[in-house]
């Protein structure tokens, strides 16, 4: 993996493949560079050049405590500008609250912004978040994954239950130490949707059929964003990367090419 250093001081990694124009992809919690985009990347990278940044605490980024959310887009816009050209940029659920800020520090360096379902920082309820954090001080971090999806996400337990016979289970609870990170410094975020009225860039909002749209901030963009467009990915929820790979790339590629 590369690294540069961000405006703090932060090492910062990412992997990059692929040729054509640049992609930026963030990823969001309960994963990482490699896990967030296993699926998709192997399409995209015939594409584009894909920069898959690597948030604090995975790969060889530095994994700080206490860091904001305007750290992390710190770290992105230090990469983005380390790209010779103009971006086009990818992010995740949190990363999608990455990306968009980054698009307002530096509205000239990309090219066109893609935000699939970045939450409200209020979708923590008190005791739900109160929960959360006792089982992270017990460093019960199966449950910690579960409780996340099933109280916070809403993803029935039965659907959590098939997960975790699979492969891809492993690396959720492997990141979760990272992701209670993620989780505390969304909660802190102060996401005012009207600062972004005047990003011009064209942003497509994507979205699953099967989420409960309420839990993000995808509407609240459309209103003030001044050229979007939502997408709506027939039948997936809030993973449509990993569970329907070629569609999300399909559309991904329609939109940025």
């Amino acid at each position: 993996m590369e690294q540069i250093t961000s405006a703090d001081g932060t090492t910062v990694s990412f992997e990059r493949v692929g040729q054509g124009p640049a992609l930026v992809l963030v990823h969001g919690a309960f994963s990482d560079h490699h896990t967030n985009w296993e699926f998709v990347k192997p399409i995209l990278q015939d594409r584009f050049t894909l920069y898959a940044i690597a948030r604090r605490g995975r790969g060889d980024t530095d994994a700080t405590e206490g860091h904001s959310l305007e750290d992390e887009t710190n770290d992105l816009v230090a990469l983005i500008r380390k790209i010779a050209e103009p971006v086009f940029l990818l992010g995740h659920s949190y990363g999608g609250h990455c990306s968009l800020a980054a698009a307002l520090l530096a509205p000239d360096r990309i090219r066109k912004l893609v935000l699939y379902e970045p939450a409200w920082p209020t979708i923590f309820s008190n005791d739900g978040w109160a929960r959360l954090e006792r089982l992270a001080t017990a460093h019960k971090w199966d449950e910690f994954a579960a409780t996340f999806f099933t109280d916070t996400l809403f993803v029935p337990p039965e659907e959590i239950d098939q997960l975790r016979a699979t492969e891809l289970w492993p690396p959720i609870v492997a990141d979760a130490i990272a992701s209670l990170g993620d989780l505390r410094a969304l909660k802190s975020y102060d996401f005012q949707p009207q600062r972004y009225r005047q990003l011009g860039i064209p942003v497509l909002l994507q979205i699953g059929s099967e989420s409960r749209r309420d839990l993000y901030v995808t509407d609240a963009l459309m209103a003030v964003l001044p050229d979007a467009r939502i997408g709506e990915l027939s039948g997936q929820a809030h993973e449509g990367m990993t569970t329907a790979p070629e569609m999300y790339a399909e559309a991904v590629i329609r939109f940025l090419l």
